[in-house]
Order: C-alpha cells, then sequence, then structure tokens
C-alpha cells in the first residue's frame, strides 16, 4: 500500500469517526432547552460586555468615559440582547424577570435553572473578558492593588455597591423600585391591548427603557436590578484577587439577589390589576353564522389582553414557539 492510499484511508476512517459526533452535537443543539441557555448565554453576555465596558471607561479612562456612558452601555447593551437571542429564549437576561414569568404561570418552572444558569454564565465571562481587555488599565490605575473601596478601587467595575449617603434597607426599596419600574414599563411597551412600540422598535424603546432608569434612579443603589447582573461579576471579583471584601462591604452583596424578584413581581401585579385588566377586548362576533353547514357557532381562539410578562435587563414579542419574551437589564 503506497503512502498516498494509506493518507487517503486515514481520511476515510476520520470522516467516518467524526460524523456520528459531528450529527449528535447536532441533534443535541437542536434541542428546546439547549437553545434556549446558549441563547440566555450570549444574550447576557453581550449586554455585560458593553455595560462593563462602559463602566470600565468611566473609572479608569478619566475623559474617556461618564456616567452617562455607562447608562448607554448598559441600555444599548440590551438593545442587542434582544436581537441576539429575542426569538429563540424571549432574552430575558435578567433572573428576577425570569422568576416573575414563572411566578405568573407565564413559563415553567423547569426552565428557570436553564435560563438563571445560562445568564449567570454569561454574565461571568463577560466579567472576565472585560477584566483581561482592561487589564493594564486596571493595574495602572489601582498601583496593582485591587480594592473595594478608596480612591483607586476598581471592583465597581463590575459589581454594584453602596455609597456612604445610602443605608441597606433605603438601598433594598431603591432596587425594589427601580425593577418594578422596569418590569412595568416592559409590559406597556409590548401590551398589544394598550399602546404599545411599533413592530421592530420593541427592542430599542427596550434599552431606553434602561437608559431613562439609570439617568433617573441610578445615583443611590446602582441600579443593579437585576441578580444575573451583579452576582456573577461579584464571584469574579472575588476569585480575581479583589477578596472577601467585595461580599462584606456593607453587607450589600444579596440585595441586588433577592430585591429585584420581589419588584419585578410587584411591578408585573400592578400593571396587570391597574392596566392589563381595563384594556378593551375586541368582541368576537360571528357574522351569519347559518353559512356554517352544521349550523353551530365555531370555537374562535380568545384574544390575550396583555402579552406575557417582559424585561435587562426581554425580548419584545411572542417567540414562534410561545415562549414569552421577556427582557432584562444590566
Amino acid at each position: 500500500m503506497t503512502q498516498a492510499d494509506r493518507k487517503r484511508r486515514s481520511t476515510r476512517m476520520s470522516k467516518t469517526i467524526m460524523q456520528p459526533a459531528v450529527t449528535r452535537m447536532k441533534a443535541i443543539l437542536r434541542k428546546e432547552m439547549v437553545r434556549e441557555f446558549l441563547a440566555e448565554f450570549m444574550s447576557t453576555f453581550v449586554m455585560m460586555v458593553f455595560g462593563l465596558g462602559a463602566v470600565a471607561h468611566m473609572v479608569l479612562g478619566e475623559k474617556m468615559g461618564s456616567y452617562l456612558g455607562v447608562n448607554l452601555g448598559f441600555g444599548f447593551g440590551v438593545t442587542m440582547g434582544v436581537h441576539v437571542a429575542g426569538n429563540i429564549s424571549g432574552a430575558h437576561m435578567n433572573a428576577a424577570l425570569t422568576f416573575t414569568n414563572c411566578a405568573l404561570g407565564r413559563m415553567s418552572w423547569k426552565k428557570f435553572p436553564v435560563y438563571v444558569l445560562g445568564q449567570f454564565l454569561g454574565s461571568f465571562v463577560a466579567s472576565a473578558t472585560i477584566y483581561c481587555l482592561f487589564y493594564t488599565a486596571i493595574i495602572d490605575f489601582s498601583g496593582g492593588k485591587l480594592t473595594v473601596s478608596g480612591p483607586t478601587a476598581t471592583a465597581n467595575i463590575f459589581a454594584t455597591y453602596l455609597p456612604d449617603h445610602m443605608t441597606l434597607w433605603r438601598g433594598f426599596l431603591d432596587e425594589v423600585l427601580a425593577t418594578g419600574m422596569l418590569q412595568l414599563c416592559l409590559l406597556a411597551i409590548t401590551d398589544k391591548g394598550n399602546n404599545p412600540a411599533l413592530q421592530g422598535t420593541q427592542a430599542l424603546v427596550i434599552g431606553i427603557l434602561v437608559v431613562i432608569i439609570g439617568v433617573s434612579m441610578g445615583m443611590n443603589s446602582g441600579y443593579a436590578i437585576n441578580p444575573s447582573r451583579d452576582l456573577p461579576p461579584r464571584f469574579f471579583t472575588f476569585i480575581a484577587g479583589w477578596g472577601t471584601q467585595v461580599f462584606s462591604a456593607k453587607d450589600w452583596w444579596w440585595v441586588p439577589v433577592v430585591a429585584p424578584p420581589l419588584g419585578a413581581y410587584l411591578g408585573a401585579i400592578i400593571y396587570l390589576i391597574f392596566i392589563g385588566s381595563s384594556t378593551q377586548r375586541e368582541p368576537q362576533i360571528l357574522e351569519n353564522p347559518s353559512t356554517y353547514e352544521d349550523h353551530r357557532i365555531p370555537v374562535l381562539p380568545k384574544t390575550m389582553s396583555h402579552p406575557p410578562v417582559t424585561s435587562s435587563l426581554t425580548p419584545v414579542s411572542v417567540s414562534p414557539d410561545n415562549r414569552p419574551s421577556v427582557l432584562s437589564h444590566p
């Protein structure tokens, strides 16, 4: 057997071995929950890279960043995240919004860990990406000492921390209110029975909503409004060298985890009670029912008075398989 024959035979054998593996991989990726997990991972990663990158510019770049830039980074990061995954998972990007969808029966609880795991991993990987991208700037700014507080603190690039003028419980209420406003307005944006955003503009309008929340309510607690935005980056900073102070500083770490789900749920309930229940339904009237051969009135599908609960951190429409579009934020 010549060397050329052996090479051709080896190539055929490798193709024979690889083909079943590739087929199995494609079959796995076509599974609904796997696609939703990857969609939440990618959309949250996109949102967090843009948002945390904007914070890094503000903290490290002196005149190259600003607080308005942070709001724009997170807001339009959410918009891009909705475009990345809106028709696959709904692009929640926010564990508080996923929790609200499940609590209100808009989504199965069995999907909750799948969505949240995808969001947390996407946020964690985004934190690592920003750390690598801005590593030299972080070391130069901090003098090589990674701190949580003080004039050269850099932990606030990744997670939120309570300022000196705020108490813990005022910060808790601040997060509840900000997340409630997020969820309430998201429902309004996507409520076809009310005055929704124009078709095709929902992602942009949701991004603008996140910007508005930041510029109007971001000063007190950093408007985490999303456990998936705050907790994974905090774990990353703990691992990367900032130490246990990322969890001990003012005992704040648990508030962005607990307060946003409570706020999102309350915001959804308030909207559904005060607005959703009062939107008018178009009457379902059959003209000339006698024209049907069996003279029976056919069963017509019911129209929804409001869309599924949505979001950063949220898509904007119902996906082809009727998954609720729910966004999130930062």
